[in-house]
């Protein structure tokens, strides 16, 4: 199980963007994505066949998963994934994520 999942509110805590709060978007094995972060200006090629208008772009570029952190509503502070698994009478064995600083269930 990873410890930081597309939908996740993450902050980053280096890089030009620290401080800065947002949405994972995706996430591609040891990077991610997340919206409004690491905003960069690209130039489009055209592509009618696709209906893709040419021009200045911006996108959001991957940023490294050591750079952000899970945001806690709760305390309003970066905070670190602890994965526990939870074994509960005559369901199967599920593994579940909280956070370290006061234990509660991440997405609960």
């Amino acid at each position: 199980m990873k410890k930081i999942v597309k939908g996740d509110q993450v902050i980053v805590i280096a890089g030009k963007d620290k401080g800065r709060k947002g949405e994972v978007v995706r996430v591609l094995g040891d990077k991610v994505i997340v919206e409004g972060v690491n905003v960069v200006k690209r130039h489009q090629k055209p592509n009618p066949m696709r209906q893709i208008e040419g021009g200045i772009i911006a996108k959001s570029m991957p940023l490294d998963i050591s750079n952000v952190a899970i945001f806690n509503p709760e305390t309003q502070k970066a905070d670190r994934v602890g994965i526990k698994v939870i074994q509960e009478e005559g369901q199967k064995v599920r593994r579940v994520r909280f956070f370290k600083s006061n234990g509660a269930l991440i997405g609960a």
